[in-house]
């Protein structure tokens, strides 16, 4: 019987051999092609090559087709793999954006892909609380010129971000044009080591139709030590607070370390339970992770908002929790991202993150919503076949292309509110702030300076109908009839300012107490407006 257990044993360990040797063997033909070809490239192309960004294209290219998250970061963009890893970077802590300037924004629209970024102006727009940008000063809408004396005209996002950011303690100076300053000034900047909270907003909900407070924790990220943050609030909330549900949105949380969300699973859940599976090729990548510890929270009332943008860490701790009947999860269906990357050094000082497994669930469901292998059959991939964690309760995306969307894309919201910024030395407190229609009609008079024009899909469909017909065989009285209708189809803004109005004074509402109370007070203004969250609130009182 041994004798058979051994023969056994040796025949599954030359077959595993054969395998890896002949996966061993591809790999090297595959090596051999590409040095072959860069070799030749070497000895005849007419010109001097960059070779360096020539093998980072195609590793790139390489990766690409395999999936999205397998990637490769050269020695010079280790930095970048720091902020992937810990939520760190050396920096100012502002997110900027490059769009038109007002004056050619009309230009501009509808074909967005044909701008060239020579056309571009760069903007800061959500300088942190906190953060070295928003103390030396740096408001939202700040345009900035030149970084260290070197234009930022012509250069991409990324370029402009990588010349903000630097070693924490060096200093970098931007100069600045302001709306309402006459010249362009300087502003001197030292960089951090730039940490973003991963509880975004926390707060306890106490009024009259609710039986006890309730807690609600808005987490963004799973970085290193944000559990220990999400602990720290919770147990603020719970204790000195007197929380006794909880509401916690994980919504537009990409993901992170899977041991930062297995601890916040741990406060709700038994120990040793199992929460997540991972399964790949190699034994090594075969784990199960289980809770260590004693539940601090077990018996808390515990509901999970998710949406479309929750994904890799957000859905394991959302799924786990519905598995497990541990709470109610509230919103759309996840984003699907089940896939396992580990971050391994290569030659040279680079590094490339791997994809090894897939993440499996409690009840053996797995997450991850593409087979990318699909992509190299040429297949359609289809986001809403499979995977991803579908809600208790599911609350459709209200979001709808009408006038509001018009605004928010071309940047009216945003222009106003600097605006208003500007004029107005304070305002109320962002649970209470609202607009008046006073100011409502004064933003309508903004827009006729500014010149907007609202265009529906409907209208531009009609106005390129009619071009359409006075090119072909159309009888002029037909042509007639249709330009009777252009004025019926063509939007007043104001109409459609006036049919929308509440959700005008939600999104404009919301850019303009960004400028005063910063991320967190926008966070609890836009509580006031949202759907799942009142839903959520309604479902944790049952």
């Amino acid at each position: 019987m041994r004798k058979y257990i051994f023969t056994i044993l040796l025949a599954v360990s030359v077959q595993g051999y054969a395998q890896t040797r002949q996966a061993t063997t591809r790999a090297d033909e595959a090596i051999s092609i590409f040095n072959d070809v860069m070799r030749q490239v070497d000895v005849n192309y007419v010109d001097t090559l960059n070779y360096e960004d020539l093998t980072e294209t195609a590793i790139t290219a390489m990766l690409r087709k395999i999936d999205p998250y397998t990637v490769y970061y050269s020695k010079k963009k280790d930095r970048d793999l720091r902020m992937l890893t810990t939520g760190k970077y050396g920096g100012i802590g502002s997110i900027i954006q490059q769009r038109p300037l007002p004056a050619n924004r009309d230009k501009a629209k509808g074909r967005k892909k044909n701008v060239s970024k020579d056309s571009l102006a760069t903007y800061a727009i959500n300088p942190y609380e906190g953060k070295p940008a928003q103390r030396a000063g740096i408001l939202a809408g700040d345009r900035i010129l030149t970084i260290d004396g070197k234009t930022t005209q012509g250069l991409s996002v990324s370029e402009v971000s990588n010349n903000l950011r630097g070693e924490p303690g060096t200093t970098v100076v931007l100069e600045i044009e302001r709306e309402g300053v006459d010249k362009p000034f300087k502003v001197s900047i030292v960089r951090e080591d730039i940490h973003l909270e991963p509880v975004s907003y926390a707060t306890v909900i106490k009024a009259d139709s609710l039986t006890e407070p309730v807690g609600y924790i808005a987490f963004s990220e799973f970085t290193e030590g944000s559990a220990l943050a999400f602990t720290n609030t919770l147990d603020d909330l719970y204790y000195n607070q007197g929380a006794r549900k909880l509401i916690v949105d994980l919504r537009g949380n990409g993901g992170g370390i899977v041991d930062e969300a297995l601890q916040i699973v741990n406060l709700f859940v038994d120990r040793d339970q199992t929460i997540v599976e991972t399964k790949g090729k190699t034994s090594q990548s075969n784990r199960t992770y289980k809770t260590r510890n004693t539940p601090r929270y077990k018996d808390l009332p515990l509901i999970v908002l998710v949406d479309k943008n929750s994904a890799s860490a957000s859905e394991i701790v959302s799924g786990s929790l519905q598995d497990l009947h541990r709470a109610t999860l509230i919103g759309q269906r996840t984003f699907g991202k089940g896939l396992v990357q580990n971050v391994r050094p290569i030659v040279y000082g680079g590094h490339i993150k791997v994809t090894t497994s897939k993440y499996y669930l409690p009840s053996g469901r797995c997450i991850q919503a593409i087979d990318y292998s699909e992509r190299q059959k040429g297949h359609e991939l289809k986001r809403d076949t499979a995977g991803g964690i579908l809600p208790d309760i599911v609350i459709e995306d209200s979001a709808k292309v009408d006038i509001c969307y018009t605004l928010y894309i071309n940047h009216y919201f945003f222009d106003y509110a600097t605006r208003y910024h500007r004029l107005h030395e304070s305002i109320a407190a962002p649970e209470v702030f609202d607009l008046s229609d006073e100011e409502i009609e004064d933003f309508c008079r903004f827009l006729d300076e500014r010149g907007f024009k609202y265009e529906t899909e409907t209208s531009k469909f009609f106005a390129d109908m009619i071009k359409m017909a006075e090119h072909e065989d159309i009888d002029s009285t037909t042509i007639t009839r249709l330009r009777e209708l252009e004025p019926i189809l063509t939007p007043d803004f104001r109409k459609a300012i006036a049919r929308n109005k509440e959700e005008v004074k939600r999104m404009l509402g919301s850019e303009i107490v960004l400028r005063y109370y910063y991320q967190k007070g926008q966070a609890a203004f836009n509580l006031r407006y949202d759907p799942e969250f009142h839903r959520a609130l309604t479902i944790i009182e049952k």
